[in-house]
């Protein structure tokens, strides 16, 4: 895929994740998470960043963007869902050393995935600021309404 071209179908897949925050924010559990400040990462496969960060707390906002630049930057290391990565390390599932990432740093939340496009393209996505299952699911959401 062509750089403008991967670049602008990445901005719609944000774009169309912005357009879910608010139907996610009606679920209390979600919305104390971080009070509407939630961001995404994507990564491409050769390495440029895209990403938002949504809200009006510009801190908080800053750090679920650095939650979801990790999120995001461990798949793109691992090429694995963030979460599965570390069951597999703990559990002796892969060779953790070839990945070059120290356990401390291991993320251990899900919301971190590849993504794959029609095309074949792999993006590496972190989205930060609600439960785990609903950061995956609102990225995966936003790429089914792409991809359409």
């Amino acid at each position: 895929m062509e750089n403008i071209e991967l670049e602008n179908k990445i901005r719609k897949i944000i774009k169309e994740a912005e357009k879910l925050i608010p139907e996610y924010m009606q679920n209390e559990h979600d919305k104390r998470i971080a009070n509407g400040n939630v961001s995404i990462c994507i990564i491409d496969s050769n390495g440029v960043i895209y990403g938002e960060m949504f809200g009006t707390n510009k801190v908080r906002a800053r750090e679920s963007f650095r939650v979801a630049w990790v999120k995001a930057s461990q798949v793109h290391i691992t090429g694995l869902k963030t979460g599965e990565f570390e069951k597999l390390a703990f559990n002796n599932g892969i060779d953790e050393e070839k990945f070059g990432i120290e356990r401390p740093d291991y993320i251990g939340w899900e919301g971190g995935q590849p993504l794959t496009l029609a095309d074949g393209t792999t993006l590496s996505v972190g989205f930060s600021g609600f439960r785990g299952i609903v950061d995956l699911e609102i990225v995966v959401r936003a790429l089914e309404a792409v991809e359409k």
